[in-house]
């Protein structure tokens, strides 16, 4: 997940001016590391309370975590861990935004040609992970993958800041490239956009994750947390407790 800022913006990497500050190693002190704890109470997750159907109970606890933000708790509510597999069968993970939860899936946008993109076009099978520390809560899913309608990749990228979309363009993402290089590529679209709207690039769209396998995590005193997990069967849902 990156904060999108333009090139020709004070902060970029590549802005004139700008140098970086690479910080110098400390010392890593494992026995307090061990020693960290949470004692969990912020909650509970019962099955009395809880649906049949995991997307009614995802797109509540989804609220809560805005409240969460706009109470200062949370800065960054959508994102989520999406973790994808290679040609080689080795894992991968990135954290992305979450920019619908719609048609029984989830949905995030990106260049098809980056890595992910690849690798979801070869392998479909996927998880994403919602970690909302902060209400001591975690969601997993496990599905697949499959491109959203070109219409609908067209209609959300033009919602998107005109910086982001001339971003898109610019980013051959997962390639590897300078600081120069990028800001050349930046420099020459928005040149060529200049005089009007910019279109969804070619290579970039939507993917959508229906999920097979849904668990949700509320942590509790004593190790003692609740997991619930859903898992889709031909005759619906079924849901099932799980030890901590």
């Amino acid at each position: 997940m990156t904060t999108e800022q333009s090139p020709d913006r004070p902060g970029w990497p590549g802005h004139a001016g700008e140098s970086a500050q690479l910080g110098t190693p400390g010392h890593v002190d494992n026995t307090a590391i061990a020693a960290e704890r949470v004692d969990y109470r912020a909650g509970e997750l019962v099955e009395e309370s809880a649906p049949a159907d995991p997307l009614a109970l995802f797109d509540r606890w989804l609220d809560d975590a805005f409240a969460a933000r706009d109470a200062g708790l949370l800065a960054e509510p959508t994102a989520m861990v999406v973790a994808s597999i290679g040609a080689d069968g080795a894992p991968s993970a990135r954290t992305v935004l979450l920019k619908a939860r719609e048609d029984g899936g989830f949905c995030f946008y990106t260049n098809y040609h980056s890595r992910k993109g690849r690798e979801l076009a070869g392998h479909p099978a996927v998880a994403l992970l919602f970690g909302w520390h902060a209400i001591q809560r975690q969601v997993r899913v496990e599905g697949a993958a499959e491109r959203v309608d070109r219409a609908e990749s067209e209609a959300y990228f033009a919602t998107r800041p005109r910086g982001s979309q001339l971003g898109a363009w610019a980013s051959p993402q997962s390639e590897e490239t300078t600081v120069e290089q990028l800001a050349a590529r930046y420099a020459e679209v928005e040149e060529r956009f200049a005089d009007g709207a910019v279109p969804c690039p070619p290579f970039w769209g939507g993917f959508r994750v229906v999920p097979r396998v849904v668990e949700f995590w509320q942590g509790r005193p004593s190790r003692m947390h609740d997991r619930l997990r859903y898992t889709r069967t031909t005759a619906g849902w079924n849901r099932v407790r799980l030890a901590p």
